[in-house]
């Protein structure tokens, strides 16, 4: 079982499975990657374009080729000497299942009762499907309701689908049940096929979906390892601000997110924000701070999605409602580590203390309960965090402040303007050696290179700050959506009126502000169709056409700094040359293979890319992060650092600065002893070199050791 050096992220379909994938292995090689990182892999409800809707664990999705087709696929990858990573989803799976059926038809006699987390009310369970007057009806064995069909007579109760159902769910969507994965009969009826494939070395590690869902995510880790013999494993954990994973929980690291964050940082201009908080004030009519916003964002998110967990907590830690849901909103992370039977950590309970400083004195009493009460009221507070941290700050408060939207990213902090040099060199020291790294996923906001564009902002807030005057001037819809509007149609130029249109009805639905997913407004929809159709005919691409070099400066340099820096590198589907999505389903589309350059940017990424994944493959995983620095005028706007004795990766950052300077001047990099061959360029460098020269050809300079 080997450990990856570099993952490929492939979105499986119905369209797209595992023969196509196989179709693909000779590319992926070339490419330079050493492992292919799919999407969920088991029976999935049908048509499912993403596949955390599981519906039956013990089957391989025969939408993509079944059991059969994947080891087709897993020998034409082991032939291109290609391994398998597989994302899992132990939290959650789709509540239209075999198992689930039973339940509801025989109730807690089932033999699936325990593998669900239902709260039994009188034996029942209840389940939110009704919206109208319509009766439900009963067909022989079965009771319709419009296209809901449920066993007739059964255990459960149909109520309102406002009303939140009597089981925990993934997040708000009550089609999602939790599972019981703490139960060790439930954990290995739900991974059977997985061990199964690890067990046979078909696949080499996996990909945790929503670790903070489970009841106790430690232990989930630890059984899972010991059971896949210490496959690699990383988990989807958003990490907030310098938290950083638990040390003692048995996986290699995260998927990412904290570290797209950080890098995406080195490239955006502090000196950006004042400016940028000013226009976006002007414009919007929205506060000059964050933290306001995002805390309310919580509070509207608790009454309308969570009244059901809310209930359900305040029940297990026998504390009233408003309570709960003041310390939830309060919460500033998405877990805080409490184990039941285990004394809390101190940097858990200073987090839970800190939180509820904020909160009426009326918070007080649950605060024991959720540190040092029940079992149920330590476990059913964490399971809570996170969805609350994830639908008011994700799917609400990051589309309501926006003054630059490339830091409103999963795991981001819209207000933190840059992470410097010395920032990055420290948190990179820290890092774990097999972590995942990324830039952009299939749940990010937005694409990477169009983040790429939106950092050049913060080096042009004045001809930025014009440029959406005039665009405003001639198109108005909202003044809470008009100015992200014009940022995500500048970033993702060229974009159709039809792709941008759905953006912005998503935008304005997780928004909430106008119009929401459960209550829509067709008349403000109509006008945002007009907004988006006539947006898109204003001359915003020459705006974006004058930025665009010193966008591709950033776009090369984040790539090369995750694709270099401590960790497993992935690449999402596509984005080994330019791409200008937006947030998912439009960073789902369909990637054409192999990849065609279609302009000097994707030539010159896909440069990067191919070189630096094969330079991973020649290099220890576990090559020390060395920090270097430039000395002369320009010094702050390189980034530089070596990966041992065999490698250093340079790169441009805040290049309208730069430019400004009128170039690197006398700015200089002493490289490490010995001669250095640039993969790039295919130059020779020694010593002390000017940047002026290094980086003459590209913004970007990927080095390693030349024997003579």
């Amino acid at each position: 079982m080997s450990r990856p050096t570099s993952t490929y992220r492939v979105q499986l379909t119905p369209d797209f499975g595992f023969a196509q994938v196989a179709e693909i292995a000779g590319y992926l090689r070339e490419l330079g990657v050493s492992h292919v990182y799919l999407s969920p892999i088991l029976q999935a409800t049908p048509g499912s374009r993403h596949g955390y809707d599981v519906t039956d664990h013990s089957r391989i999705r025969e939408e993509f080729g079944g059991a059969k087709g994947f080891r087709e696929m897993a020998e034409t990858l082991a032939a291109h000497d290609l391994g398998i990573i597989v994302d899992i989803v132990p939290n959650h799976m789709n509540t239209t299942n075999a198992a689930f059926w039973s339940v509801l038809k025989d109730g807690p006699a089932s033999p699936y009762a325990d593998w669900f987390d239902i709260e039994w009310i009188d034996g029942k369970v209840a389940l939110p499907v009704l919206g109208d007057s319509t009766e439900p009806v009963v067909d022989g064995d079965v009771l319709r309701y419009h296209e809901h069909t449920f066993p007739h007579p059964g255990h459960y109760r149909l109520v309102d689908w406002r009303e939140g159902p009597g089981y925990r769910r993934f997040f708000d969507v009550s089609t999602l049940i939790g599972l019981r994965v703490e139960d060790p009969a439930v954990f290995f009826a739900t991974h059977e096929v997985i061990f199964r494939l690890l067990d046979e070395g078909l696949i080499d590690g996996l990909r945790i979906d929503h670790p903070d869902g489970l009841a106790e995510p430690r232990g989930y880790l630890e059984r899972l390892r010991d059971r896949s013999g210490g496959a690699w494993t990383v988990v989807e954990k958003i990490l907030i601000g310098d938290e950083r994973l638990p040390d003692d929980w048995a996986c290699d690291g995260t998927t990412g997110y904290e570290v797209l964050n950080r890098v995406n940082g080195l490239f955006v201009d502090p000196a950006g924000e004042r400016p940028l908080i000013e226009l976006f004030t002007r414009l919007t009519g929205g506060p000059g701070r964050y933290a306001p916003v995002m805390a309310q964002a919580k509070r509207e998110v608790l009454d309308l999605f969570f009244g059901a967990e809310v209930g359900r907590l305040a029940r297990a830690a026998s504390s009233d409602p408003a309570a709960v849901a003041e310390l939830l909103a309060a919460m500033p992370v998405y877990r805080a580590y409490v184990v039941p039977g285990e004394a809390p950590p101190p940097e858990s309970v200073e987090i839970v203390e800190r939180a509820a400083a904020t909160c009426s004195p009326a918070v007080r009493p649950l605060v024991q309960q959720v540190l040092y009460g029940s079992p149920e009221a330590i476990t059913r507070f964490q399971q809570t965090c996170g969805p609350v941290m994830a639908k008011g700050g994700e799917d609400t408060a990051l589309y309501r402040w926006f003054p630059l939207s490339c830091l409103n990213e999963v795991g981001g902090e819209p207000d933190r303007f840059g992470c410097s040099v010395a920032e990055f060199h420290a948190y990179c020291a820290d890092l774990r050696p097999h972590t995942m790294t990324t830039l952009s996923t299939h749940d990010t906001k937005r694409s990477e290179d169009v983040r790429a564009r939106l950092s050049v902002l913060s080096e042009l807030p004045e001809e930025w700050a014009a440029a959406v005057t005039e665009w405003s001037e001639s198109v108005r819809l909202d003044p809470d959506l008009d100015y992200l509007a014009w940022q995500n149609l500048m970033a993702a130029w060229p974009i159709s009126a039809e792709r941008f249109t759905d953006y912005l009805l998503k935008a304005a639905r997780e928004a909430k502000t106008a119009i929401s997913w459960i209550n829509p407004d067709a008349s403000y929809e109509q006008r945002l169709r007009d907004f988006a159709e006539a947006a898109v005919k204003l001359p915003v691409g020459e705006f974006t056409a004058r930025i665009d070099r010193h966008a591709m400066s950033n776009s090369l340099g984040a790539k090369l700094v995750q694709l270099m820096m401590p960790g497993v590198p992935d690449v999402y589907q596509g984005n080994e040359t330019t791409d200008f999505s937006l947030v998912d389903p439009d960073n789902r589309r369909p990637v054409t293979f192999p990849a065609t350059p279609a302009t000097s940017w994707d030539e010159a990424k896909l440069l990067v890319t191919t070189q630096a994944l094969r330079l991973r493959r020649r290099l220890d995983a576990a090559a020390p992060y060395r920090p270097m620095e430039a000395d002369g005028e320009a010094a702050e706007h390189v980034i530089a650092f070596a990966r041992g004795d065999d490698a250093v990766a340079v790169a441009t950052r805040l290049p309208v600065g730069l430019a400004r300077r009128s170039g690197w001047g006398a700015t200089t990099l002493t490289l490490p002893a010995g001669s250095w061959r640039d993969l790039l360029t295919g130059e020779l460098h020694a010593g002390r070199v000017a940047l002026s020269y290094l980086l003459d050809r590209h913004p970007v300079a990927l080095l390693e050791r030349h024997a003579l």
